[in-house]
């Protein structure tokens, strides 16, 4: 119970700076409401939580966040599409001016895709199909890197899958329209947990430049 007493007390320390004085944001996001113009597509790691990452205070990013912050292509019909939900809100009802998909190093997601993970209890039954998602970067990565070691394969493979979730938002008609129309910029972010550095990606060029150096 130590892991959760941690968080209550957490909460704590949080409600006496949001909620216990006077004109703090906080209180104003609460009653006029969220207006973010910034979404970000991260992963599940940790280690990267984007508004940690970025020093954002509260109400500054709407954030989703699945294994290896992948995106789906576009697709109707059965299934539950949590990704694709909180996209359309964020561009549709919150008109986000900005998507950023967030990789980042040492991802378990990329590695599970690379076959360097073994699941305990379990046959990856969901992280294997939702994997697939990248399946594109896995086999880019076969053939460009088929001698380097691993770390240097799922570092590759990390990269690729985040120039693939790109490519997918375009999939979305709603995100197609706004970008055409200059409403919504896309970007693509590789955070290196070793060095602590963020990398932007440059569609010009297909290479990864340091930001804020």
């Amino acid at each position: 119970m130590q892991e959760i007493q941690k968080l209550i007390e957490g909460f704590q320390r949080f409600r006496a700076h949001h909620y216990e004085r006077d004109g703090t944001p906080f209180k104003q996001l609460v009653s006029e409401g969220q207006s973010p113009k910034i979404m970000v597509v991260a992963c599940s790691d940790s280690r990267v939580d984007p508004a940690i990452v970025t020093d954002c205070d509260p109400g500054d990013l709407f954030v989703v966040r699945n294994v290896a912050n992948l995106v789906p292509p576009f697709e109707q019909g059965g299934g539950y599409h949590g990704t694709s939900a909180a996209l359309e809100f964020a561009v549709s009802c919150l008109n986000v001016r900005h998507v950023i998909v967030m990789g980042h190093a040492r991802c378990g997601g990329i590695r599970a895709l690379l076959g360097n993970i073994r699941f305990e209890g379990s046959t990856g039954q969901f992280i294997t199909p939702w994997m697939s998602i990248a399946e594109q970067a896995r086999r880019e990565v076969a053939a460009t890197h088929a001698a380097a070691d691993a770390d240097t394969r799922a570092a590759a493979c990390e990269r690729a899958a985040m120039r693939v979730s790109l490519g997918n938002l375009t999939s979305f008609p709603f995100v197609r329209e706004a970008v055409t129309t200059g409403r919504l910029q896309l970007h693509g972010w590789y955070f290196d947990l070793d060095r602590g550095e963020l990398h932007g990606y440059d569609a010009a060029s297909g290479g990864f430049e340091l930001l804020g150096g």
